[in-house]
């Protein structure tokens, strides 16, 4: 059995008001996307890495990222789609997996991950063929249309998706196939497999496990990684 990580970093991140995409910027003086990659490198059970770029960054992400960062597992650059989806679609299509091997998929832009973490959900995933990290709810969430409250869930039923997620090929390339063919789109990977029917177990990740997403992300990002990069908890 083989371990790949597909890392989807086509994103634009419009909402970083930055001049280039979130996943080149820089903290703590590398890109976002290399302490990203650098984490799945140093794992002893990751065996190869697929990057997932748009088109005309491919050259670049080889110069700037895995040449720069002299990166041995990745073992391609995958041009991405119109939507992370059709991303994640292209990089299982180029990964020449076995029915049986695992497949963790993991956002470009995550970059305080832990190698624990990886150890968890590979764990989770050979148990049970589909697994997320995620964490509980801090805050009272509220529903609200049109400006109004409508509803109050209970929190204690809610979780913040967070990625890696893990599979086995077959389940997670099955899902991602049949969604292409119906039209179903999904906001994470996970969500299609829970369309399949088949169940997807929650791993404990990390609030420190951030999404650089907005300008504001960075500082913090950037804070956290001098502090260490902790544990799960």
């Amino acid at each position: 059995m083989t371990i790949t990580a597909l890392i989807p970093a086509a994103g634009a991140g419009r909402r970083m008001e930055a001049t280039v995409n979130k996943q080149y910027l820089e903290l703590a003086g590398r890109p976002v996307l290399a302490h990203t990659l650098t984490v799945f490198e140093q794992h002893p059970a990751i065996d190869r890495i697929l990057i997932i770029t748009p088109m005309n960054e491919i050259a670049y992400c080889q110069r700037k990222i895995v040449d720069a960062g002299g990166l041995r597992k990745i073992v391609a650059i995958i041009a991405g789609g119109n939507e992370r989806q059709d991303s994640v679609l292209n990089g299982l299509r180029a990964c020449s997996c076995a029915n049986d091997d695992l497949v963790l998929i993991h956002d470009g832009a995550r970059p305080l991950l832990s190698l624990e973490l990886i150890d968890a959900v590979i764990a989770a995933a050979r148990d049970h063929g589909a697994c997320l990290a995620a964490v509980p709810v801090k805050d009272t969430v509220k529903r609200v249309v049109h400006g109004r409250v409508i509803d109050t869930p209970d929190r204690d039923q809610l979780w913040l998706a967070q990625t890696p997620q893990a599979f086995r090929f077959d389940l997670i390339n099955a899902a991602h196939q049949r969604a292409a063919s119906a039209g179903f789109r999904a906001t994470d990977d996970a969500q299609l497999v829970e369309w399949l029917g088949h169940p997807v177990v929650v791993v404990p990740g990390s609030y420190r496990n951030l999404k650089i997403t907005t300008p504001d992300d960075l500082p913090v990002a950037a804070a956290l990684l001098a502090a260490g990069r902790g544990d799960t908890a």
